[in-house]
């Protein structure tokens, strides 16, 4: 998945009502940029830190720049927009690129399951069962090489587990399928103190049938796209 328009540097000065985040181009100006994370961002939004940005003319926008990336250390990088893993899945999908899931050849994105929600993917193949996947954006790493979820509570990820097991009830494949954008972690994890109730779900929804899958990452200022799969530990 390739950004739209190149991105530029920056350097963050704060992130504010979740959704904003005042930053220092590198001319020298400051400006507001949208920060498309809802989440806690835990290591993400120090002062000082320095940030890509993805500008934009559009005039139906009142923000003008939108946070895309973090660069760290040791060319390391982490992508911060939540959008960007369907996006990303999406592609890797139709190209048949994730092993787990390319005996699929027709993907569709945003069907609708269960108690009025949308699956991200509903993957149909003849002669195989129906496949629900829903895709999860991974960026928290407090540990060495690993990758973490979730960053805060998520009552909305809890639903999706009880989702998931219920098609896999009917009959159908229930795929959960975790998307780090981190290019420093090696290995996932759920984070069970962030979210005790979202980790007694998934060990409810594994029990009953729905995969766990796991894939990393490739980062760079020009994209964002998948990487190989990464183990997942035991909760």
């Amino acid at each position: 998945m390739r950004f739209q328009t190149p991105l530029v540097p920056a350097t963050l000065i704060r992130r504010y009502k979740r959704f904003l985040a005042d930053v220092r181009l590198e001319d020298g100006r400051e400006v507001v940029a949208h920060c498309p994370n809802p989440g806690g961002m835990i290591g993400l939004q120090e002062e000082g830190i320095r940030i890509w940005l993805e500008p934009n003319d559009d005039p139906k926008k009142k923000l003008k720049y939108g946070w895309r990336l973090v660069e760290h250390e040791g060319g390391h990088w982490t992508g911060i927009d939540t959008g960007v893993p369907n996006r990303v899945v999406k592609e890797a999908l139709q190209a048949r690129e994730i092993p787990a899931l390319s005996a699929y050849s027709g993907v569709r994105p945003e069907a609708k399951y269960g108690a009025s929600s949308r699956v991200d993917f509903l993957l149909t193949e003849p002669g195989l069962p129906d496949c629900y996947v829903e895709v999860k954006n991974v960026h928290l790493r407090r540990q060495g090489d690993l990758a973490e979820f979730p960053d805060s509570v998520t009552a909305r990820g809890r639903k999706h587990l009880g989702e998931l097991a219920a098609m896999v009830a009917e009959g159908h494949r229930a795929v959960m399928l975790y998307l780090v954008q981190r290019t420093d972690c090696a290995r996932f994890a759920l984070a069970a103190d962030m979210d005790p109730a979202y980790a007694a779900a998934f060990v409810e929804a594994r029990a009953a049938g729905v995969e766990a899958l796991c894939h990393g990452t490739r980062i760079s200022p020009e994209g964002v796209w998948l990487a190989g799969e990464l183990p997942v530990e035991d909760v």
